[in-house]
């Protein structure tokens, strides 16, 4: 959709394309937009398949390559997020920036609800909970607590969507592959922060929602130490999904973002001294800093 560089938008966990519906139409009119749904998710393929952010990494390159795009910004919502930094990573020459959204791999912590997936049983239980009437009166529960515009229920509109689509055995066993790829019972496995420093090759910017109870917002903290080139904005009154909260708001942070920066340029020899120096600052120590000054709390409309 739409002309322009190119821009790949990763959804999250249990979501698919329709995550950024509102702000596709607004991205489109300087970029080309490219919003798949990731295995697993959506109208995608649900195969027992490689469920790792490196595989969907893979993909994603594939995908770019069938449609002809040699070059993209890549933008990546929570588990999307990760798939983002992990593609940055793989193919170094196929990245302009870095845009995160939430994402996960800053830290262990991440909403109970998620670490549930990857128990024993899961499938089981929510085969009983997706029954025509319990799944019914569980949504309009969802959307009734949404309604009270509490901090704790900000999300639950969106949770009532993944709810939704666990009524199909398939998505519900493809969502627990890639749970239990990444995250277990005591929180995150997959890490972006001992490879973090290699960003300071590319463009990256973090935007993260004020009252996100599902991946803490105080993460932003540890991608502010250990990516310190990195622009990060914290949008207020916002949960886990910003880009939905406030659409214009976050349309902007982009477009500012994009216009702002070059594109990286990649170079083989500059890519391996990086991996060979390693990172100027030992991890335990860049993980401790975490200043809050890079961080900048803004309200939609600011």
């Amino acid at each position: 959709m739409g002309t322009g560089p190119a821009l790949l938008l990763l959804h999250g966990l249990g979501c698919d394309h329709r995550t950024w519906d509102p702000v596709i139409r607004q991205l489109a009119k300087k970029y080309t937009v490219i919003a798949p749904d990731l295995l697993g998710h959506g109208a995608s393929d649900k195969p027992r398949a490689d469920y790792s952010v490196g595989g969907y990494a893979n993909g994603m390159r594939d995908l770019l390559t069938v449609l002809n795009i040699d070059k993209a910004t890549v933008v990546g919502h929570s588990l999307g997020g990760g798939v983002a930094m992990q593609f940055g990573y793989q193919f170094p020459e196929r990245t302009e920036r870095i845009i995160l959204v939430a994402p996960g791999g800053l830290g262990p912590e991440v909403t109970p609800l998620i670490r549930a997936v990857s128990l024993p049983g899961f499938n089981q239980v929510m085969a009983l909970l997706t029954l025509p009437g319990i799944r019914h009166a569980g949504k309009a529960g969802l959307h009734a607590l949404a309604r009270t515009g509490l901090t704790l229920t900000h999300d639950l509109d969106e949770v009532a969507g993944i709810y939704e689509s666990f009524r199909d055995p398939r998505s519900r066993k493809a969502i627990s592959h890639v749970v239990r790829a990444v995250v277990d019972t005591r929180g995150q496995l997959v890490t972006m922060v001992d490879r973090a420093y290699l960003t300071q090759a590319m463009p990256m910017l973090i935007v993260w929602g004020s009252d996100d109870r599902v991946i803490p917002v105080s993460h932003a903290k540890t991608a502010s130490a250990v990516a310190p080139g990195a622009v990060v904005e914290v949008l207020g009154n916002s949960g886990h999904f910003p880009h939905k909260d406030h659409p214009e708001r976050f349309v902007k942070i982009v477009n500012d973002f994009i216009r702002s920066t070059q594109p990286a340029s990649y170079h083989r020899g500059r890519w391996r001294q990086l991996l060979r120096n390693g990172p100027a600052t030992p991890l335990s120590e860049r993980t401790e800093l975490a200043p809050v000054t890079p961080i900048s709390t803004k309200r939609a409309g600011a």
